[in-house]
């Protein structure tokens, strides 16, 4: 009976050092982790990541459980995006090529995105839930879809897009 409680202990203490890391904990340790390996740009967007994650505590007056540290970063990854556009279209590649690393080191703190097959997959699985067959049923789709891509990174705006575009082509067919 002894040896099955130090190994509860010792699987307990595992879990809590690795999984039950907060991203408030785990961007304060490659915070600290940037300002010693003199890495600027990562220090500075983890700095930025760390205000804005703060500042949504504040306005919540409570912390923030993982789901709404998440959409802060899926934030700030969609404003680094629009960011990248504009400065492509203004011409400033520097800019942009700044941004873009920007969005690859929030990124790694973000589950894994939703590929091209999921994102089709949830598409029809949801129309065959709610039945949908034209446009103005989009909403309920894209209700399903996100349900069943739960625990993925999904761009609205790519899911919205292929949503329409599916039922467009199935209420046209």
């Amino acid at each position: 009976m002894r040896p099955f409680v130090g190994r509860t202990r010792r699987l307990c203490y595992i879990a809590r050092s690795h999984m039950g890391m907060s991203f408030a904990d785990r961007i304060q340790k490659d915070l600290v982790a940037a300002m010693k390996s003199k890495e600027e740009l990562r220090l500075s967007v983890l700095r930025m990541v760390k205000a804005a994650l703060k500042n949504k505590e504040i306005e919540k007056i409570r912390p923030l459980d993982d789901a709404e540290s998440l959409q802060v970063l899926q934030t700030l990854v969609k404003q680094r995006k629009e960011s990248v556009e504009q400065f492509t279209r203004g011409g400033r590649a520097d800019l942009a090529d700044k941004e873009t690393r920007e969005i690859a080191i929030i990124e790694a703190y973000l589950p894994a995105a939703a590929g091209d097959a999921d994102l089709d997959r949830a598409i029809e699985a949801a129309i065959a839930e709610t039945g949908a067959s034209s446009p103005k049923q989009m909403g309920a789709v894209i209700k399903s879809a996100r349900a069943q891509l739960a625990g993925k990174t999904v761009d609205g705006k790519a899911l919205s897009d292929r949503v329409r575009a599916r039922l467009e082509r199935g209420s046209g067919a």
